[in-house]
């Protein structure tokens, strides 16, 4: 198995909407094609990758440094001992002459890198890429559906209560029964009466809204909305502080007993386990959500894997961030706790196939060889395009 050429691009995934740190008027994302030497009905096979949402393209990256490296590098050095490629291979090739920290763009050029050639191993073992991953990192049983919840709750200009609402009814429609709103881009009141417009449609059900701050708060308004939301026994209370503020995570949970969920912008085994050692999490409610198309790729999230588990956690604590079918795979061969999801946001990227139906919360894998991009009509639209 030889790779034939790497092509790279960027797609718009903009937007009105807005967290408490960012707008997403501006958001792209990177995707790269890697077409192989392998011939299945007279194409090539080739896998591909992108970089998830909330981080913005990593193209210069990839073009100066990861996808030269890749294809200067012996063919021979990406295959197993049986022949075969393995992905996990390609990151020391791609980290050459990287020095140790530094995780936030580079981590997502190698995890574009990383997804695609996951995609491919798994396409040329013709199998979906759960099943391929089971077998490979797994007990060969994986879950056949993975836990989802429905994210959304974002400010928008003109953006109202009652639309609020009906955003939340809509996923109920949809087959989801947990959702998560955004808060902390607004004033505690406000957030509370948006908090308290959302439990009407959940029938005053809290355990089954989940509130996310993008880590905008200091730990004096960590605390303030923490006192405030706590009796509403949330789902679970998001990326609270700043990703690095490990002291305020571990005071927090000194002082709230609901569930926290963080690590989204995490971006390496070194921060997670720090985030493990020193920021209070708790194995027994709190959730880790390392997002593995932006930490590096699977291969660093194996590394998590194992790190959590010699920490005493279970991988059912892990629901990645991101929302999409790289993430959806990978829960389901690992066992994980379950995934998110943005039903309508981020196009084309986000999202799970065109025919996936999301049933009490749950939904299935693709039996397509590969993460199945081909059966995402719009987005392989544009990954084919890519070398074509």
């Amino acid at each position: 198995m030889k790779i034939i050429s790497v092509h790279e691009g960027i797609v718009p995934i903009s937007s009105s909407i807005r967290n408490a740190w960012i707008d997403f008027s501006k958001m792209d994302c990177s995707i790269v094609a890697i077409v192989s030497d392998v011939m299945r009905d007279g194409e090539p096979i080739v896998g591909y990758g992108f970089n998830s949402n909330g981080r913005y393209s990593a193209g210069e990256i990839l073009r100066r440094r990861a996808i030269p490296r890749l294809l200067d590098a012996d063919p021979e050095a990406l295959l197993d001992e049986a022949g075969d490629l393995d992905p996990t291979r390609a990151w020391d090739i791609m980290m050459k002459n990287e020095k140790p920290g530094g995780h936030g763009e580079r981590s997502v050029a190698v995890g574009v890198m990383d997804m695609a050639l996951f995609d491919l191993a798994a396409k040329i073992a013709d199998k979906p890429l759960y099943r391929y991953l089971s077998d490979k990192y797994g007990d060969g049983r994986p879950d056949d559906s993975v836990f989802v919840y429905a994210a959304g709750g974002y400010y928008a200009p003109g953006k109202t209560l009652k639309d609020l609402q009906d955003e939340m009814r809509g996923f109920l429609d949809m087959g989801y029964n947990v959702v998560k709103m955004k808060i902390g881009g607004a004033d505690l009141k406000e957030d509370l009466q948006r908090i308290d417009a959302v439990l009407e449609v959940l029938d005053g059900d809290g355990s089954r809204l989940a509130v996310d701050v993008n880590g905008r708060f200091d730990l004096a308004t960590a605390l303030e909305y923490g006192k405030a939301i706590e009796p509403y026994n949330l789902f679970w209370y998001e990326e609270v502080g700043d990703p690095l503020d490990y002291r305020l995570n571990a005071v927090l949970s000194e002082n709230y007993s609901g569930r926290i969920a963080t690590g989204e912008n995490l971006f390496s085994l070194q921060d997670a386990r720090n985030l493990i050692r020193y920021a209070g999490m708790r194995p027994d409610r709190d959730i880790i959500q390392v997002d593995p198309a932006l930490s590096y790729g699977l291969t660093e999230y194996l590394r998590v894997q194992e790190m959590l588990k010699d920490h005493g956690w279970s991988s059912r604590q892990c629901i990645p961030h991101g929302g999409h079918q790289f993430s959806l795979h990978i829960a389901a061969a690992l066992k994980l706790g379950g995934n998110e999801s943005y039903p309508g946001e981020f196009q084309p990227t986000g999202g799970f196939a065109d025919g996936a139906v999301v049933e009490n919360s749950r939904v299935g894998l693709t039996e397509i060889p590969g993460i199945g991009f081909e059966g995402k009509a719009a987005f392989y639209k544009v990954l084919r395009a890519l070398h074509h």
